[in-house]
């Protein structure tokens, strides 16, 4: 029986011109279950194919000069899937099932804008640096599991192998409320939790009281110098 494996293949160009360096960046990959095929330069995801969809997608900002690659380029996806998983198959039979390398991720939560009660914003859980590009993201509010609104980025490789992604939840803080990202990934011992507790602060006293004293000791000050100069002057 054939064990679970990972199989990947990372082409990587660097563009040189007068100063500037950019890193152009392909990846096909698999396992015994799922792939990866994607296009990136200077970190950044290109495009990638939707295997749910048959197609390749292109995933770069509204901002970006546009860009397509050829028609081809998904069945050129597929069959590379197809050797990838014949390769793994392969090298696992030859290395009698051998342990992948792990790393564990690292990730972080919180809001793409500043928090107003009744507001609707974005929960952003960042998780980086993992490896194998295999994990489970789930989300909760108030201790229940969430699925609404919630959308997760293709992976991001990164220049030593590992991979990144993003996991946003859409939502309408509401005081107390507590929302959760759980990150379960192979190389963790556990799910790894990271929490957001809604909280709005109220505008601190401190500020206006001392500007009000401040300026009302200036304006004692003034009128004491002026009584003082007036003195003066009938004294003369």
């Amino acid at each position: 029986m054939v064990g679970t494996g990972i199989f990947l293949v990372l082409i990587g160009i660097v563009c040189t011109e007068a100063k500037n360096v950019h890193v152009d960046i392909y990846l096909t990959g698999c396992t015994d279950s799922d792939g990866e095929d994607m296009y990136g330069l200077d970190g950044e995801e290109k495009a990638h194919a939707d295997w749910k969809a048959e197609k390749y997608v292109m995933t770069l900002p509204k901002f970006a000069d546009p860009f397509q690659y050829e028609e081809g380029t998904y069945q050129g996806a597929v069959a590379n899937q197809q050797v990838c998983k014949a390769n793994l198959k392969v090298a696992t039979e030859a290395y009698k099932n051998p342990a992948v390398a792990e790393a564990a991720p690292m990730s972080s939560i919180y809001p793409r804008k500043k928090v107003k009660l009744g507001t609707e914003n974005t929960l952003i859980c960042y998780v980086a640096e993992f490896y194998p590009p295999r994990l489970t993201l789930r989300w909760t509010k108030n201790n229940k599991n969430v699925t609404l609104g919630v959308s997760n980025s293709q992976l991001r490789v990164n220049d030593d192998g590992s991979f990144n992604m993003f996991s946003t939840l859409k939502f309408t803080p509401q005081e107390g409320d507590i929302y959760t990202c759980t990150v379960e990934h192979s190389a963790l011992g556990g799910g790894m939790t990271r929490e957001f507790e809604v909280e709005v602060s109220e505008p601190s006293l401190g500020p206006s009281v001392f500007c009000g004293v401040g300026l009302t000791l200036g304006l004692l000050g003034v009128a004491t110098g002026t009584f003082f100069l007036v003195k003066g002057n009938q004294c003369n």
